[in-house]
């Protein structure tokens, strides 16, 4: 624990320093500049250089949760609508691990079930790295598609839903207890492509707490052993998410955070027909440049969440 706030508070120092040098750098070349020495253009990269680095520093700064520091699990589930949904999905799921790529995070798909004609039917992903749970807080809700369906002969519009919940990861500095009386298991099969390893043996595993009623899946090797090891530690972090949240006196957010996946419920709007829109209801957030944001490209909309709410 201590080691770890150690780190966190020196990776903090090394960007404010980065930053302090920058401005330094961004007052010489000023001076330069009036001295017909710097040109316009000069200028004004390095003063926009100057101003990603703040920005950065003050979106640390919102970062104030303790569980902010920590990895994250982040779970797709499509709504009612069958392909469509399942399809929009996957889209989402894309999106989160091109996110990841660009944050240089380590990223692995835990678990997965995949639809019966295209997308999946839910999937859980694992980030690593520096306040990954405190950025990817901001995607917790309900995402809604409007799009030309690609599986409509009639080419017809139609709109689709997919929550997406996030949860930190619990690393081993936190002590949970969970009672083994308390669990229960069942294995399976791997659902991955048929003829691999995974499809022959029941390596996969299902964990069932009956005290918090949680349902935990885990198909990430071909070991039933390590199976069981991650299962335990996605547990753990589910619990110590709502430790968190009671403590705080907001375990009400967990039940507004489970909205139902319709109508109403959406923190944001992926419009790709009759125009190219997304927008975060939350915040008020918008761009026209939708395959960026479907490429990975979310930062603008965590930013604005938490410049708005904070820590929350």
């Amino acid at each position: 624990m201590i080691l770890r706030q150690i780190k966190e508070k020196k990776s903090w120092i090394d960007k404010f320093e980065d930053a302090y040098t920058c401005h330094e750098d961004t007052e010489v070349l000023m001076e330069f500049y009036e001295m017909n020495e710097a040109s316009e253009d000069e200028l004004e990269k390095q003063y926009a250089e100057l101003v990603h680095k703040v920005e950065n520093l003050e979106l640390l700064n919102m970062l104030g949760a303790e569980s902010d520091q920590f990895g994250a699990i982040l779970q797709i589930n499509p709504g009612a609508g069958g392909t469509e949904s399942q399809d929009w999905a996957s889209m989402l799921m894309r999106m989160y691990l091109r996110y990841g790529e660009r944050k240089n995070y380590r990223v692995k798909i835990v678990d997965m079930q995949e639809g019966e004609t295209a997308g999946i039917k839910s999937v859980s992903i694992e980030f690593e790295g520096e306040n990954a749970f405190g950025f990817l807080k901001s995607e917790n809700g309900v995402h809604r598609l409007v799009r030309i369906s690609p599986f409509d002969s009639a080419n017809r519009r139609h709109t689709s839903f997919a929550s997406v919940y996030v949860y930190p990861i619990v690393d081993d500095a936190i002590q949970i207890d969970v009672n083994p009386a308390d669990l229960s298991w069942d294995t399976f099969r791997s659902s991955g492509p048929g003829g691999q390893h995974v499809n022959k043996t029941e390596s996969a595993v299902r964990l069932r707490h009956e005290p918090s009623g949680l349902v935990i899946e885990c198909q990430e090797t071909r070991s039933q052993l390590k199976n069981r090891e991650k299962a335990i530690k996605m547990l753990k972090s589910q619990l110590y998410e709502i430790e968190l949240r009671r403590k705080q006196s907001e375990q009400q957010q967990i039940e507004d955070g489970k909205m139902k996946i319709e109508w109403g419920s959406q923190i944001r709007s992926y419009v790709m027909h009759p125009y190219k829109l997304v927008k975060d209801v939350r915040t008020s957030w918008e761009t026209s440049n939708v395959q960026a944001v479907l490429d990975g490209d979310i930062d603008d909309f965590i930013k604005a969440y938490l410049m708005k709410f904070g820590g929350q």
